[in-house]
Formats: structure tokens, C-alpha cells, sequence
């Protein structure tokens, strides 16, 4: 859900395996949390993100696979 609260759940799926960078941004563009990184196999993934212990506020989630970038904001509320 969007907005969370505590951790959230993001899922992404690979039509083939693929080397992935999963990570999470302030919006001053400062990196906060990298969440998954390495090969990965083809079909649905899916990756906690814990909260814990970051400010309220909007995060950017930045996903590269297969020469694709993938960015969603984010917005935690306490």
C-alpha cells in the first residue's frame, strides 16, 4: 500500500534472469537502503522493505534489471 507505514511488500517480475539493483532514495537523491542486489531468476519476486527507523516523508524505489530503470515514489507516515 502507498502510503505505508512500518515495512511494504514490492514485487517485481524477470521475463529471464537477470542481474538486478533494488534501492530505496531520499528525495535529496541520497541513497537510504539497498534492498536486493545480484542475479535473480526469471519470474516474481518480491522484496520486504523495513522502515524502521527512517523519517516520514516521500522515498524514491529505484529498480534496474535488464538494462531497464524502474523508479516509483514512495510516501511513509508515521
Amino acid at each position: 500500500p502507498n502510503p505505508f507505514n512500518s515495512s511494504a511488500l514490492f514485487r517485481y517480475r524477470l521475463a529471464a534472469p537477470a542481474r538486478v539493483d533494488l534501492r530505496v532514495f531520499d528525495l535529496l537523491g541520497r541513497e537510504v537502503l539497498l534492498l536486493e542486489e545480484g542475479w535473480r531468476g526469471a519470474g516474481v519476486h518480491t522484496v520486504r522493505f523495513p522502515a524502521a527507523g527512517l523519517a516520514s516523508g516521500s522515498y524514491a524505489v529505484r529498480l534496474r534489471a535488464d538494462g531497464l530503470i524502474l523508479t516509483r515514489r514512495i510516501l511513509l507516515l508515521r
